[in-house]
């Protein structure tokens, strides 16, 4: 039998023992069960690993969510363990979600930075836009390799000044709210509608040249 299918059979073989863990019963057990069933497993298998007999081995699984339904896997006494929870209906929910940070690094600090300058009076939307062009220029290898480096390259970003940071009240409501989504935007966490933009400008400047229009979000268009 193949390291997958074994992975597959044991968490069906086990899916009264996933529906003890999560304390439901009855209905609730059968419920769960048949969640368990339903959901892939898909292995991966390193060059050389050793057969997986049962679950305490701790194979590397990735389950795939289905129905809107994300499932975590967590090791519990050395037994693969299933939580379910749903993910956040909206962006909206998604920034309600994350917990306000206490410190940002100064990675996250120049991320947050550019989302409240050049976005703070627009739509959650359109600050996500912001960010994610941040973060596409510091992965694309055609851009400084960091956030800060992105945003102080020189005539980039017209609120960079003497290729310094301005200073801004971290306990002002907008900056929290940005470093926020400044947390979402670097972890992928949520995808903006213009994913995999490189460039932006205030929409009332004339059209870029030679980029690949993707659409205008609040005040800003978004190009590849």
């Amino acid at each position: 039998m193949s390291r997958s299918l074994r992975i597959a059979s044991a968490i069906s073989i086990t899916a009264t023992f996933f529906a003890a863990l999560l304390g439901t019963t009855g209905a609730g057990a059968e419920s769960t069960r048949q969640q368990a069933t339903d959901l892939q497993v898909l292995v991966r298998e390193a060059p050389g690993a050793s057969p997986v007999t049962s679950l305490s081995d701790q194979p590397t699984v990735r389950v795939e969510q289905q129905d809107g339904v994300t499932p975590n896997l967590q090791s519990i006494d050395n037994a693969a363990t299933l939580t379910l929870s749903p993910p956040a209906a909206s962006l909206a929910a998604a920034v309600d979600a994350t917990p306000a940070p206490s410190a940002l690094s100064d990675e996250l600090h120049c991320l947050a930075t550019a989302i409240y300058f050049e976005a703070k009076s627009e739509t959650l939307a359109g600050q996500l836009a912001v960010g994610r062009v941040v973060v596409a220029r510091a992965r694309s290898g055609r851009f400084p390799a960091s956030y800060c480096g992105v945003v102080l390259q020189p005539s980039q970003f017209s609120f960079v000044r003497g290729r310094a940071l301005p200073a801004v009240d971290s306990s002002n409501r907008g900056w929290l709210q940005a470093a926020k989504v400044a947390m979402i935007a670097d972890s992928g966490a949520w995808k903006s509608p213009v994913e995999g933009a490189m460039y932006f400008h205030a929409a009332r400047v004339g059209p870029v040249s030679g980029k690949t229009r993707m659409a205008r979000i609040d005040n800003h268009v978004f190009y590849r």
